[in-house]
């Protein structure tokens, strides 16, 4: 985590391993497969979590299913003694927000949503209006993972979802280079880059992801 935010991340997601990661492309489901095999559960990654001097925002991506299996109460307890600011649940509907918001209140975790670009201008207005934290804007169909093209009505839809919303609007699924990274940061506030960095990671190719993030950094400034 150091090194990412020496090369000038503004904030690292934290993903939490899980057996069906429908979300998830092969890099990150190979990345979560690798963990479970080494028994690697969600209250040791907050037990790590809480000793770590990270100075930048951490934001957990779970399914719901781990939160469930710990209890909703108990991880968010366990969450507040760690750096974690926002938290990302991406097979939690909108509407069953509930299950886990009430939980929240008072703390200073953010139950970050998800917004496909591809949903109706009255749904992403009616997610963006409640929204805290930031938005996940979620640039693809699919799941995570490198893209070469994206939709021809993207641009205008962050357009709209900007406008409506009252916290940053972040772009992720699918960028993986800087022409991606600058392509988004002329629409929206930030981009999320997740399989380039966990492939990058696991190659041991430090160097290079350095170089990555701190130009990335740049064109998002």
């Amino acid at each position: 985590m150091q090194l990412l935010s020496d090369a000038g991340a503004t904030a690292i997601e934290i993903g939490i391993p899980f057996s069906d990661p429908v979300a998830d492309g092969p890099v990150i489901q190979k990345a979560g497969s690798r963990a479970l095999a080494d028994n690697i559960s969600l209250e040791q990654i907050l037990n790590r979590l809480a000793t770590s001097k990270i100075d930048i925002p951490l934001v957990v991506m779970s399914y719901f299913n781990p939160i469930y299996h710990l209890g909703v109460e108990k991880f968010i307890e366990l969450a507040q003694k760690t750096p974690i600011k926002g938290l990302i649940i991406p097979d939690l509907p909108y509407e069953h927000r509930d299950l886990v918001q009430p939980y929240l209140e008072n703390t200073d975790i953010a139950l970050i949503p998800l917004i496909s670009l591809t949903s109706p201008k009255e749904r992403i207005e009616l997610i963006a209006k409640q929204a805290q934290g930031f938005i996940y804007a979620v640039t693809v169909n699919g799941t995570t993972g490198e893209r070469a093209v994206f939709g021809d009505t993207i641009d205008e839809t962050l357009t709209f979802l900007k406008q409506v919303s009252p916290v940053p609007v972040l772009a992720g699924f699918g960028i993986s280079n800087l022409d991606h990274v600058a392509r988004f940061a002329n629409v929206c506030d930030g981009v999320i880059v997740g399989s380039k960095v966990v492939q990058l990671l696991h190659e041991g190719k430090h160097e290079e992801l350095s170089a990555f993030i701190t130009g990335a950094s740049q064109l998002t400034r």
